[in-house]
């Protein structure tokens, strides 16, 4: 029976790309010549550390530049509050989004059913299979996930015929 996966996975290795780029950039920009900006990647968080919150907003803006630039969507990110360090420093952390939620999982699934289409969806862990008779209707559900929540940055994968 053919299916489809509906996901939300980042390009794990551009994110990190984009960040030591970013990263190279502070370090050769004339502007964040002697003070704190920095940027640095662990695991699935992004810290920006900078000297005031409008060094923070740039180093922010330089890294959706750059990710951009390689073809990975900003609507991954998740942006924290910034917080205050040591003296005059403050920082940000921003989530790298991976897998679905269970909230949204079910928004997908409910959509889907009202749709009243020939598909059946069911959540699988961090992930959303639609399976379908005909290969046109998994088409129309794709287009219809990806018209009715733009807000959500998620790709298909694993289909099957």
């Amino acid at each position: 029976m053919p299916s489809f996966d509906t996901v939300c996975e980042p390009n794990l290795p551009e994110v990190k790309n984009a960040v030591e780029n970013t990263a190279k950039e502070i370090g050769t920009r004339f502007d964040f010549k002697g003070t704190a900006a920095a940027i640095e990647l662990k695991d699935k968080d992004i810290t920006l550390i900078g000297d005031a919150d409008f060094q923070l907003v740039q180093v922010e803006d330089i890294l959706r530049n750059k990710l951009t630039k390689r073809s990975v969507d900003v609507r991954y990110l998740d942006k924290g509050d910034v917080q205050k360090i040591g003296g005059d420093k403050v920082k940000l952390v921003i989530k790298v989004k991976s897998g679905i939620e269970t909230e949204q999982a079910k928004k997908i699934t409910r959509l889907i059913k009202d749709s009243k289409m020939k598909v059946q969806a069911a959540i699988q862990g961090d992930a959303v299979r639609v399976t379908g008779a005909k290969r046109d209707d998994l088409q129309a559900a794709m287009a219809l996930i990806k018209k009715d929540l733009p807000e959500m940055p998620l790709t298909f994968n694993n289909f099957r015929d």
